[in-house]
């Protein structure tokens, strides 16, 4: 199907992103119309205790396509982006954070290396807009990660993506934290997934913090690294 014709369902996990949201969403119905005819823009509000549902509901009474998924009680980053690829629709998917350190608008870029011959795009951020401890624990996060799962994309941390939807449907995603993205990238791997990787930026967060780097959610995350690479690593391998 010539890329012209491929429809597209963006969405975006939010959690307490009530200040980012609302122009987040804006700016990718401005990009999706620029792109193709068929689009869909998909928050899912992941148990928000700040203003976001209200946000959320003055956008959705403004724009047709967009489409709120809520989430009463917070199932967690994994959580909030199985609740996105199980809602999305569209021939491609793509997706980003709700805080906005990602300019979506970057999306074409991604739309314009969906060449036939590749089913998953993903981004390499050229600079992290972070403190400092952040970006050594993220370096180090991600070669650490890269070489234990033999990951097939360079920074696996990088949640700025575009896949199709016919290669989602041959992945199951388990995971309900920041563990899923390890589990996407080598589930996409095994289920032939032909990759092509574009920098992108990434800039300082303007509002809140972030709800990965508290020690609570740091240790939650390891906890599943560990399970998932003996699941995938070892029982998948040789069971």
């Amino acid at each position: 199907m010539p890329r012209k014709n491929l429809s597209i369902s963006a969405f975006f996990p939010c959690y307490n992103d009530s200040k980012t949201i609302g122009g987040l969403v804006i700016d990718a119905l401005d990009t999706l119309k620029t792109l193709t005819k068929d689009y869909e823009v998909i928050v899912v509000n992941d148990g928000s205790q700040d203003e976001s549902a209200k946000v959320l509901e003055g956008l959705s009474k403004k724009y047709k396509h967009l489409k709120v998924v809520t989430h009463k009680k917070n199932r967690g980053y994994g959580g909030a982006l199985r609740s996105g690829f199980s809602a999305a629709s569209r021939d491609l998917i793509f997706y980003t954070d709700g805080d906005a350190q990602y300019d979506v608008k970057e999306m074409s870029i991604l739309f314009n290396l969906m060449t036939p011959d590749v089913n998953f795009v993903n981004g390499i951020k050229m600079r992290r807009g972070d403190a400092e401890y952040r970006v050594i624990a993220g370096n180090l996060h991600r070669f650490v990660n890269r070489w234990l799962f033999w990951l097939p994309i360079y920074d696996v941390d990088c949640d700025f993506r575009l896949i199709r939807r016919e290669l989602m449907q041959k992945v199951k995603l388990e995971s309900n934290s920041g563990s899923i993205c390890i589990e996407l990238a080598k589930k996409a791997e095994r289920a032939g997934a032909i990759f092509r990787q574009v920098s992108v930026h990434h800039y300082d967060r303007k509002f809140g913090q972030s709800q990965f780097f508290r020690p609570k959610k740091i240790l939650f995350t390891y906890y599943d690294i560990s399970k998932l690479w003996i699941r995938l690593m070892v029982l998948d391998k040789f069971f």
